[in-house]
């Protein structure tokens, strides 16, 4: 009981804190696609685990019953996106020294926004800047977010199957119990049919 109200918890958690990075990130493909230029690796890998985080942490909480019953599947895909937050993390980590009061020119971000040469590029520095320290940090809480409910998860699953075995074995005992009792009592009446 305690592992699923924590599971629910926190995957409440991890969708309020990934939809602003989803919403940030894709500002930022938008102002690429429409300069018809690709989206860096950098920006594109954190908005495509965000993406699929988010619809994953939604599909489970909605189907929690269901997904009680599957706890290791359900902790084995939370470990693939923390695996994944972490590639993003690591992808977009130069953003950290970034200064988004006075952003240089060699920060990574904005040599990648600069160089590609959009089309009437007429973005604030610094909106960017922040926007992509915030989708970091976000991604950051996420992966503490996603850890925890592998093992809410792991943990609430197995005691489910534990918690199964232990009913069908009680249930299968008792009708063998049934089956035990009906048996002798038919072999009673049946010798004492032989007997008049």
């Amino acid at each position: 009981m305690l592992f699923g109200l924590i599971f629910i918890c926190t995957r409440i958690s991890q969708i309020i804190t990934l939809i602003p990075p989803v919403g940030m990130l894709s500002w930022f493909v938008k102002k690429f696609n429409d300069a018809n230029i690709l989206t860096p690796d950098d920006i594109l890998v954190l908005f495509i685990v965000t993406v699929l985080a988010l619809g994953w942490a939604l599909l489970t909480l909605l189907y929690y019953s269901r997904s009680s019953h599957n706890g290791m599947f359900i902790s084995f895909v939370d470990l693939c996106f923390l695996g994944g937050l972490i590639a993003g993390i690591v992808y977009l980590r130069k953003i950290q020294y970034a200064d988004c009061q006075d952003p240089s020119v060699d920060s990574i971000w904005y040599n990648h926004i600069h160089n590609v040469g959009i089309p009437g590029y007429s973005w604030p520095v610094r909106k960017p800047c922040a926007m992509l320290k915030a989708s970091w940090a976000f991604a950051i809480m996420n992966t503490v977010f996603f850890a925890v409910t592998a093992l809410a998860a792991w943990s609430h699953g197995d005691s489910v199957v534990v918690e199964e075995r232990v009913v069908r074995h009680r249930s299968s005992h008792h009708s063998h119990r049934r089956r035990r009792s009906r048996s002798n009592s038919q072999s009673y009446y049946s010798s004492r049919r032989g007997y008049v």
